[in-house]
């Protein structure tokens, strides 16, 4: 477990050092990236909102480029198939940092939103779930 932990660690700080390198043009206006439906998200106005509303809940920006790689690297730490969709393993952690942040019961919740159909989280997953998102993405 400690090997485990450890590796998150070194990954998260790797994440941070690779994302403060990396360039990015944010040029404003309105975003064209697709959303799940395929159709571009209307304003940045609104991207805002949501953002504002996210940012209250404790919910992290979604993340791109070497911090999502990251993030996804340290949930398949803990165990390959949390990661089987990609999309939906990033919003669980992303609401996760919510219960996270806000003194709900963790553990509990991690195992209730990582779990699927084909694998039930255990309570040691559940509880390596919520260190690898404190260590390295769940911001208070």
């Amino acid at each position: 477990m400690r090997i485990r932990i450890t590796t998150i660690a070194v990954m998260a700080a790797l994440a941070v050092t690779l994302v403060g390198c990396s360039s990015g043009d944010d040029g404003g206006g309105v975003s064209t990236k697709p959303t799940k439906a395929g159709t571009p998200k209307a304003t940045k106005a609104a991207n805002e909102d949501n953002s504002d509303a996210e940012k209250a809940a404790a919910i992290p920006p979604e993340p791109t480029g070497v911090e999502r790689l990251a993030l996804l690297t340290a949930l398949k730490v803990v165990n390959p198939v949390l990661v089987v969709d990609e999309d939906k393993a990033v919003d669980n952690a992303r609401n996760q940092c919510s219960t996270i942040n806000g003194g709900g019961n963790a553990d509990q919740s991690a195992k209730a939103r990582f779990s699927t159909s084909d694998h039930e989280v255990s309570d040691a997953e559940a509880k390596a779930i919520n260190e690898a998102l404190t260590a390295m993405f769940c911001t208070s």
